[in-house]
């Protein structure tokens, strides 16, 4: 007898339905084509331990299984669920008039149970796109699944709710969550709150122009001086994620497994800070079974690299492309996999190994080598790259005592939001760019032509300065930013001067103060 069940396999955000054909005949032996990996192949030993553990048993018969299409690698353990309906659908234990309208997804336990895999809300998308009646999942990913509406999704325990399911002796009900209720409700939650930071108003500043503008950003001060304190903040005066790109996110999450039992749709903005030991495959994607890495993860939201120069060199160098690109393809032999990675980089490090060079309060003990060497781990195209580049001091004791707090992220966020909206109908026109650090270059002669005063002002400080090309491109951007934060219609010479002093790191300025 022959039997079709119907899962998917995941490949990067790419799913693929996947048909299992069952098909018995007299014999004793077991064979499983279609490209299967081994974890898909151990799955034989856990259907029959869970079978047997359920009061069932494995049928003595000639099974031979085929996960079609054959050409495409399946990977992982959630092949269980739909090769043991197979099985029992084959053997006439699973009622099979229904099988075909439903996509099953989950792996067995040796007792039966399912338990959670990873990417069911992509696999729910697909089966919604292929026009599956339902689909069934473990439990705890039915939160995940359930966000796709226009498709009956089921959390199930065990195996045997599964049976039950289709063999209509049990009546299930599909999960059904308002996912714009839930989204929308918790959007404005953050724990940090920019009124919790004392002084620092330049820096909060430069930190409300990145959000504004997206454009990523470098502090670098001495310990202590409230670097991490102000980039963990960030998130909450960025602008809110709309659907469509919490829907992206979330996916990415899942695909990583990194969705709670408890979490539907992810309604913020994603912070990620890696230590700086991360490798080069942590931090950009891959492995045997390409996952997505740490800039990923921070798509549409926040990369903190805490202490950026103490990260390899080769770490910081893999960082250049998916900065410009906002995207990252991982290559193997037979397949590509791509993951979105538009984030923003928030860096922050010391000015030299001691911490204190700069520093009024404190005396530095490295030698100008010392200081010269640690910047240098930091590239110069690497740096090209980051927009806005601020320096910070300690907070001193007559700021940091006073009561009153400083402005709220709320009152920050409007004037972001504002921005932003300027920028998307500014770029309504031109599909994927959302905000002024996407712009090209053809857009900046277009959105940000500098007057001759400006061209004068930036003439000086690539001279002085010794920028390269991409940092004047980087300018006129931040720039354009401070223009629309002010609601200017045109960039003028003091946005050109705020934004070229987000400059004073660049490495001709610090090669000429380490020396």
């Amino acid at each position: 007898m022959l039997v079709k069940t119907y899962c998917a396999a995941v490949n990067g955000l790419d799913v693929n339905t996947v048909t299992c054909e069952v098909s018995m005949s007299r014999g004793v032996q077991f064979h499983l084509t279609g490209l299967a990996d081994t974890a898909v192949k151990e799955s034989y030993d856990r259907i029959k331990a869970a079978l047997v553990n359920n009061g069932l048993k494995m049928p003595s018969m000639d099974i031979t299984i085929n996960l079609a299409p054959a050409d495409i690698k399946k990977e992982g353990s959630g092949y269980d669920l739909p090769l043991a309906i197979g099985i029992l659908a084959a053997n006439g234990k699973v009622e099979s008039e229904r099988l075909e309208q439903y996509m099953l997804v989950g792996e067995l336990g040796l007792d039966g149970k399912l338990q959670p895999i990873r990417g069911a809300l992509p696999i729910a998308i697909r089966a919604r796109k292929e026009k599956f009646k339902g689909l069934i999942v473990p439990q705890q990913n039915i939160r995940e699944a359930a966000v796709v509406n226009n498709l009956e999704v089921y959390g199930m325990e065990t195996l045997m709710d599964v049976v039950h399911f289709f063999n209509g002796t049990t009546t299930y009900e599909p999960t059904i969550i308002d996912t714009r209720r839930e989204f929308y409700e918790q959007q404005n939650q953050y724990e940090l709150d920019f009124s919790d930071v004392r002084g620092q108003e330049s820096v909060k500043r430069a930190l409300e122009v990145a959000a504004a503008g997206g454009h990523n950003l470098i502090m670098i001060g001495p310990p202590g001086s409230g670097k991490s304190m102000l980039a963990k903040r960030l998130p909450s005066i960025l602008p809110p994620l709309s659907l469509a790109e919490s829907l992206e996110t979330t996916q990415i999450h899942s695909v990583a497994g990194k969705i709670s039992r408890d979490t539907s749709l992810i309604s913020q903005r994603p912070f990620r800070a890696p230590h700086h030991t991360i490798s080069q495959v942590a931090l950009v994607g891959g492995g045997n079974n390409p996952q997505p890495g740490e800039i990923s993860l921070a798509h549409n939201g926040v990369l903190f690299l805490d202490e950026m120069p103490e990260l390899s060199r080769s770490v910081l160098e893999v960082l250049r492309q998916p900065l410009e690109d906002r995207k990252i393809t991982i290559s193997r032999a037979k397949y590509n996999v791509e993951y979105p990675s538009s984030f923003m980089l928030i860096a922050s490090m010391n000015p030299c190994p001691c911490g204190y060079y700069g520093d009024p309060t404190h005396n530095c003990v490295c030698t100008p080598g010392q200081i010269q060497r640690y910047m240098n781990k930091i590239s110069g195209p690497l740096l090209d790259r980051i927009d806005i580049h601020c320096e910070i001091q300690a907070v001193p004791f007559a700021q940091l005592s006073q009561m009153n707090p400083g402005e709220p992220s709320d009152t920050i966020r409007e004037r972001v939001i504002a921005a932003r909206k300027i920028q998307e109908e500014r770029f309504k026109p031109f599909k994927g760019i959302h905000c002024n650090a996407m712009m090209t270059e053809k857009m900046l002669h277009e959105f940000a032509e500098p007057d001759a005063a400006s061209l004068d002002m930036l003439r000086m400080a690539m001279e002085k300065l010794k920028l390269s090309a991409r940092a004047y491109s980087r300018i006129l951007k931040v720039a354009r930013t401070i223009a629309d934060l002010e609601g200017s219609e045109n960039v003028q010479s003091h946005h050109i001067a705020e934004a070229i002093g987000y400059r004073n790191l660049d490495r001709g300025d610090w090669a000429e103060r380490g020396v």
